[in-house]
């Protein structure tokens, strides 16, 4: 039999509690106000989104949470917190690669909190413009899947923009069956993106190999479809599916479990060091025997540890290349700044695309 007196002493506390929350949440806000009062009067055009200042955060949340709740459900906590402050500060636009209901816009959302003006584009060159242009002050762009490997065009709008890397964000992907129809027996067509098709290869050929599959912009764009046509299914998120009123007819669908998309956010603004940080390069040897052994010589020589290196298309002349490279640390560190110096005289060009926070969620 339950003790009610008992359950009526615990809530009693739990409402207290939760009194004390709302209190120091309010007393937190306004601390966040007298910030935006004390940068606007030493600079009108002050960054009130400061990157490594919400990785500090982030990182001693985790660092002295002690349960039950995990270190990731915590930290979210925080993110929601600091996201609503911050919008009174500063509301932030975030341009995303649209439509709505796309992973681009979670990890958005994932990274920024619900408190901002997430805009949908249709292009990643689009979000890439409007950042330029001042019309958002942040964009989110996928640079890299864990099973399909490197966003090309991503890669490509770094060579020519002046924009830098503010940020990552990861995003567990999960792919979903979804449809407005019957069973899979009723499907004849699969909408989705190209990359999705790809990470979802096994489970269609086991399921669905009757299917056609049909490439699409955005997964968004599948589901919207899809929503047209009883016959026809799209691969998309939970999330797409509720904007779209689509059920799912089969759920992680994804042929890999630990299918994974990092993101990086864009700005028009520096990051100071966190403490953990990442930095991103682009890079071109000379057309030189033994040019990328020159290139990534100094790499080992300072003990900087090199993370990705992919190579694109200079688009400058047959069979020229350039190269993306993630090393560890920050660009104002001393080892990685004597890299630096090193690289400017040793290669054809070398324009360091940011330095940021590494992703703690």
């Amino acid at each position: 039999m339950v003790d009610e007196d008992k359950l009526a002493g615990v809530r009693q506390r739990i409402d207290a509690l939760d009194e004390q929350i709302q209190e120091l949440i309010s007393r937190r806000a306004e601390a966040a106000q007298e910030v935006a009062r004390v940068k606007l009067k030493e600079d009108p055009d002050a960054h009130f989104y400061r990157p490594e200042r919400e990785a500090e955060v982030l990182s001693q949340v985790m660092e002295r949470n002690r349960g039950p709740l995990s270190d990731e459900v915590m930290a979210r906590l925080f993110r929601e917190i600091m996201s609503a402050c911050l919008a009174l500060e500063q509301p932030l636009s975030i341009g995303f690669l649209g439509p709505e209901g796309t992973f681009t816009q979670a990890a958005a959302l994932k990274h920024f909190g619900h408190a901002v003006e997430t805009v949908s584009l249709g292009s990643i060159p689009d979000v890439f413009r409007e950042v330029e242009s001042g019309g958002c002050h942040y964009g989110v762009v996928p640079v890299e899947n864990s099973t399909e490997g490197v966003i090309s065009h991503t890669l490509d709008m770094f060579m020519s923009s002046p924009l830098s890397i503010c940020g990552e964000v990861t995003l567990r992907i999960n792919h979903n069956l979804l449809g407005i129809g019957g069973g899979l027996g009723a499907i004849d067509k699969v909408y989705s993106h190209q990359q999705s098709l790809a990470q979802c290869r096994g489970w269609l050929d086991t399921n669905l190999a009757h299917a056609e599959r049909i490439a699409v912009g955005s997964n968004a764009e599948a589901a919207r479809l899809a929503r047209e046509d009883p016959r026809a299914a799209a691969i998309a998120s939970e999330t797409a599916g509720e904007i779209y009123g689509l059920r799912i007819l089969a759920e992680k669908i994804e042929d890999e479990p630990c299918n994974t998309t990092r993101f990086l956010i864009i700005g028009r603004q520096d990051v100071p060091p966190s403490g953990n940080d990442k930095t991103s390069l682009l890079l071109a040897t000379r057309n030189e025997a033994g040019g990328l052994h020159r290139l990534l010589t100094p790499f080992a020589v300072h003990g900087i540890s090199m993370s990705r290196i992919e190579s694109r298309p200079s688009r400058q002349g047959v069979w020229d290349y350039v190269f993306f490279v993630d090393i560890e640390g920050h660009q104002q560190d001393e080892e990685l700044a004597a890299v630096l110096r090193e690289l400017s005289q040793e290669s054809r060009m070398c324009k360091v695309l940011g330095s940021y926070p590494k992703s703690v969620l």
